[in-house]
């Protein structure tokens, strides 16, 4: 079984940054991919980033250029650098992995503030 812990988030204005870190344990499959989804209220749950074990990675059309996503040297983490943040970015963010089992986080708010 696998667990994920996610850390960042908060509170910022449009324009600033934030970097949200998820690191997974227990029972890792090599070949895995790992990422961030996002849910505002009253939205659907939508793909942010997206990275595999091998490096490939995959974007959210509503972020490109603006998040970053990368894994840790032990493989087992996963971040988001996110710069010029937007209003529209406020939400409910979760760390994702997919291995032999997908398995989600339980969240962490970012709210970006006008």
């Amino acid at each position: 079984q696998v667990q994920l812990v996610e850390s960042g988030g908060g509170l910022v204005q449009a324009g600033g940054s934030l970097r949200l870190s998820c690191a997974a344990s227990g029972s890792i499959f090599s070949i895995n991919v790992m990422g961030w989804y996002r849910q505002a209220p009253g939205k659907q749950r939508e793909l942010v980033a997206t990275i595999s074990s091998g490096g490939s990675t995959i974007y959210g059309d509503s972020v490109k250029g603006r998040f970053t996503i990368s894994r840790g040297s032990a493989k087992n983490r996963v971040d988001l650098q996110m710069n010029s943040l937007k209003p529209d970015d406020t939400a409910v963010y979760y760390c994702w992995y997919l291995g032999t089992s997908q398995v989600w986080g339980q969240g962490t708010q970012v709210t970006v503030s006008s």
